[in-house]
């Protein structure tokens, strides 16, 4: 499978989030977060408690069990609430929590600290959230050859963001956009197969692996069998197998083996806690997942007064 050589998989957690964050984007997406809570007025129940000379030290716990992911994030949202807001991270980013972890302390001005702390919470536990959904999903496929993948349906904006969470979690980051792979999905396909299917499929992957710079990978989705007999004689990377069920999947994994051995295999619907064990004990090697940032809840974190 040819891959990019920004391919954030193989990388380590840091250089990934590097990576897939724009930083200029970042602090865009900060200031827009800073600004709801404070407008113009500023945090005004702040001001009326604590006397501007007061300064504080408190630490970020977890309150459950769980991953981490965006403490990477603490010491830059600090920085929009002024100069002089110290962050000390005591537990990285993909490592697990119990309940009672410190995980980072702020030290500085009291107000600022109490107006930028929601802003910091909402990050690292919505990170946070999709890390330990993700982290849950490759535990039950444990033991089989599937690795678990996200999906574009991400937060918009949080893209970036919530694809490094699922690689925090022991996951992996499918296409990140439309621009960096070709995945011929079920329009695609029914636009194609108006026209013949096989000619016109042909003549797709050949444009596709005219692309300069080459995609990441060519993936072509089928939900029956007669699709996918048709697909393993073309020049692609991966086959998305569509809401099969098991004993189809079987059967799948089965020709590919048979017919292309070279060719991954990925599933995607009706995957979640329940089921994802025995899909990936069907033999397919991928499987997408969009639960992991589309349905996360937030980790359970709390900031608590030294």
């Amino acid at each position: 499978m040819q891959t990019l050589p920004t391919d954030v998989n193989s990388l380590p957690l840091d250089q990934a989030f590097a990576r897939l964050v724009d930083p200029s984007a970042l602090d865009v997406l900060i200031e827009m977060a800073a600004a709801e809570d404070l407008d113009q007025a500023g945090d005004i129940t702040s001001m009326v408690c604590i006397d501007a000379s007061a300064s504080a030290t408190a630490t970020f716990h977890a309150r459950k069990h769980g991953r981490l992911a965006g403490a990477v994030l603490l010491a830059r949202i600090a920085r929009h609430y002024g100069d002089h807001l110290t962050v000390t991270d005591w537990i990285a980013d993909g490592e697990a929590l119990s309940p009672g972890d410190a995980i980072a302390s702020i030290s500085g001005p009291l107000r600022d600290l109490l107006s930028a702390e929601r802003v910091m919470l909402n990050f690292v536990c919505r990170l946070s959230g999709i890390a330990t959904l993700t982290a849950r999903y490759v535990e039950a496929a444990a033991g089989t050859r599937a690795r678990i993948f996200d999906t574009r349906k991400t937060t918009p904006g949080y893209r970036g963001l919530e694809k490094y969470a699922v690689r925090c979690g022991g996951g992996h980051c499918h296409r990140i956009g439309l621009y960096d792979a070709v995945l011929i999905k079920d329009n695609h396909v029914a636009h194609l197969a108006a026209a013949g299917f096989d000619k016109p499929l042909d003549e797709a992957i050949r444009r596709a692996r005219a692309l300069k710079p080459p995609p990441a990978f060519i993936e072509v989705e089928v939900d029956r069998l007669d699709q996918l007999r048709s697909v393993l004689t073309k020049d692609v990377d991966m086959v998305l197998l569509d809401n099969m069920d098991r004993a189809t999947m079987r059967e799948a994994v089965k020709r590919r083996d048979q017919t292309k051995p070279g060719i991954e295999l990925e599933a995607s619907g009706g995957v979640n806690l329940d089921t994802v064990g025995a899909i990936a004990g069907t033999g397919v090697d991928r499987i997408s997942v969009g639960a992991l940032t589309h349905s996360a809840p937030a980790l359970d974190i709390g900031l608590d007064m030294a």
